[in-house]
């Protein structure tokens, strides 16, 4: 199995960027999926996570009301879009699967597969 996040790039607060994350060499289902980022000098943290229905889903405090996460299991992709982009959103944003899809896992130690990271930089 493997993970091919995109859609990173710089732009100025207050702009939008869209996440993408393919998956490729198993279905997505009964997978769990999310989005982590890790900002310079900081660990990695949950943004955004999913269950394989889409019926579940989580969000940091900080992202709330601004990103939204989604998949597309038919066409293997999950989603992060991200809107009202703050500064302090800048970091390495990564996606990850999990096994486990009937339920929202938000710990990175939950996941078994990790993408290889897209850099979102937020200008002020």
């Amino acid at each position: 199995v493997q993970l091919q996040a995109c859609g990173g790039g710089l732009v100025q607060a207050g702009d939008s960027l869209r996440l993408s994350c393919g998956v490729s060499g198993r279905t997505l289902y009964n997978t769990g999926m999310g989005w982590f980022r890790q900002a310079p000098g900081k660990e990695r943290e949950v943004v955004a996570a999913i269950n394989w229905s889409g019926s579940s889903t989580y969000y940091e405090d900080s992202v709330k009301g601004r990103f939204t996460i989604s998949r597309e299991n038919a066409g293997k992709t999950l989603y992060l879009h991200m809107n009202s982009l703050k500064p302090e959103d800048t970091g390495i944003y990564y996606c990850a699967l999990t096994f486990r899809g009937s339920v929202v896992y938000i710990r990175g130690a939950d996941y078994n597969v990790w993408g290889q990271g897209t850099q979102v930089t937020v200008s002020s």
